[in-house]
């Protein structure tokens, strides 16, 4: 427990001093603390859930919160190397309460911190994976896959030494209870596509996530962010990678190892190899590497082994989706989405946390074809007439779907499907589109659905619930007859020439912000050059904010 010492200041089990608040995130804070009984600083991990009163309402939450901590503790106890945040104490209270962590203090701040400042150079970061790498390496040797790698979980010493540290989402293979089938935990942006899937991981997921790591330090931006989390994983899943510029000898290290099949990737003393070669400035630059998609139109004809960055070859898009483009830079993130993806049973822990398993879609039935070769619904029915009705499938595949008629023929699709018409998200994109639909009887939990027009709409295995202050809305009063307007005034406004992606996005009503209900479309071209504008429900515009403004 802690207590208020004379001067004012908490204090952790009689001994720890809580001096300066170094983070807070959904899981808690983390405190620079004096160690009284040895006179150093050290940092102390505060573990609270976002609602005080969860143990009350929902213990097992709680509780499993509480064993999440101690499993992080105990992760990194296990694991003893000097890439490695080292454990000095855990204070546990006992059922009922949370533990406190306490860890060296490393003052340097973290990776993000430095890449805030800018891309760094090939031969730097290919030193700092290097070391990353080393502590991967250290504990996966004992049975630990860290399965959250990403800039702000490495902090760096002044000596520019790295450190890997938030070990909370380690999967240990004696702790399974810990896990469920079918889950998978981590950051969207960095997690690799078998973990989003669902699929069995192991430590080349982690050597993916340190990959797209060192990309985004050199690149400065990271290649399959979006402005949704669920944008994001479907980028995972299914967009290609673009090929890096900037990453001089770094470059064939990354093709080598953001490939989409963790057999194809190198292991992790060939990726040491590969490190130390141009941490050391002993590979050149190169541009030998084929970096070629498979041929068009053959969306199952995927080589046995991933040539550079091309699609995946374990999760073909359906064929009746439009491809991706070749290169989707990264858009403004329109509003604040959760981070992490954490097992079930937290769900009422962690807010907006997610649980993800394949996207719909994504996968295909056993002739490859995405969901078979019947006849498939169409996006554009009459005014009135059957979201689901049977068209070609070569209309289905032109179909637009931001469009008026497309996106109400989805709403309505979604309706039919589901029996409900409170919306947490809704995103439009020109082939498909994503909805948050609120539990009957519920103002936060949602469960998630995607709607494509050749296979209607499907449900996908995410679950979650709405936080900071974000409200559900019905749809039914939105204006959607002025999207084309807004997207013709984005085209004219936004000054982003040659647009390869756009997309409509929900703006929630917000009780933290009093903000109302809207919409904001977005701009983007291949040259990472992006814009949008925000409109409230009747279409008029209300914001713009074009590239470079």
């Amino acid at each position: 427990m802690s207590e208020v010492g004379s001067d004012g200041r908490r204090v952790v089990d009689g001994r720890f001093e809580l001096q300066a608040r170094l983070g807070s995130g959904g899981m808690g804070t983390v405190w620079r603390a004096r160690d009284l009984v040895l006179d150093r600083i050290v940092a102390v991990k505060e573990v609270r859930p976002p609602d005080r009163d969860l143990a009350e309402y929902d213990p097992d939450a709680a509780r499993m919160l509480r064993e999440r901590v101690l499993r992080e503790a105990r992760a990194l106890a296990r694991i003893n190397h000097p890439n490695v945040v080292t454990i000095h104490h855990i204070f546990d209270g006992g059922e009922g309460s949370y533990p406190w962590i306490v860890m060296e203090y490393v003052s340097g701040g973290s990776l993000a911190d430095l890449l805030a400042r800018g891309p760094m150079a090939p031969l730097q970061a290919a030193r700092i994976g290097l070391e990353v790498l080393a502590a991967l390496r250290a504990a996966h040797d004992v049975g630990i896959q860290h399965r959250d790698v990403k800039p702000a979980n490495v902090l760096m010493h002044p000596d520019g030494r790295p450190v890997l540290t938030d070990f909370g989402i380690a999967a240990i293979r004696d702790a399974t209870a810990l896990t469920a089938t079918g889950s998978v935990i981590g950051t969207p942006d960095y997690m690799a596509p078998e973990r989003v899937s669902g699929r069995a991981d192991g430590p080349a997921s982690d050597l993916w996530s340190l990959a797209m790591m060192l990309y985004t330090a050199v690149e400065g931006h990271h290649p399959l962010r979006r402005g949704t989390t669920l944008a994001t994983l479907a980028a995972v899943l299914n967009d290609e990678v673009p090929p890096p510029v900037k990453a001089g000898p770094l470059r064939d290290v990354l093709t080598r190892v953001l490939v989409r099949d963790p057999a194809a990737r190198p292991d992790a003393e060939t990726l040491g190899r590969m490190l130390a070669d141009v941490a050391e400035g002993r590979q050149e630059p190169t541009t030998s590497y084929q970096l070629q998609p498979p041929p068009a139109g053959s969306a199952t004809a995927v080589p046995s082994t991933p040539v550079g960055f091309g699609p995946p070859p374990a999760f073909p898009p359906p064929q009746d989706a439009v491809p991706a483009p070749t290169k989707v830079p990264v858009p403004p993130v329109h509003r604040r989405r959760r981070a992490a993806i954490l097992l079930p049973v937290a769900m009422a822990v962690l807010g907006g946390i997610l649980v993800w398993a394949l996207l719909p879609g994504g996968g295909t039935d056993a002739s490859g074809s995405g969901g078979g070769a019947t006849s498939r619904p169409t996006a554009s029915a009459p005014a009135g007439g059957d979201p689901t009705a049977h068209e070609s499938p070569q209309t289905a595949k032109t179909t637009d779907l931001l469009t008026p008629d497309g996106i109400r023929t989805a709403i309505k699709a979604f309706k039919k499907e589901t029996g409900r018409d409170r919306f947490g998200d809704f995103t439009v994109y020109p082939d498909y589109v994503s909805a948050y639909l609120m539990v009957k009887g519920s103002s936060t939990k949602y469960d998630t659905y995607t709607y494509r027009p050749g296979t209607g709409v499907e449900k996908g295995i995410i679950r979650g619930t709405l936080s900071g202050g974000d409200q559900p809305v019905s749809l039914d009063d939105f204006n959607w007859d002025r999207v084309p307007a807004l997207l013709a005034e984005a085209k004219k406004n936004l000054k982003v020439d040659h647009v390869n992606s756009r997309y409509l996005l929900l703006r929630q009503p917000n009780s933290v912000f009093d903000s109302p209900a809207g919409m904001a479309v977005y701009l983007s071209n291949a040259y990472s050059e992006s814009g949008y504008l925000e409109a409230d429900k009747h279409g008029k515009v209300t914001r713009v904010m074009p590239f470079g403004g």
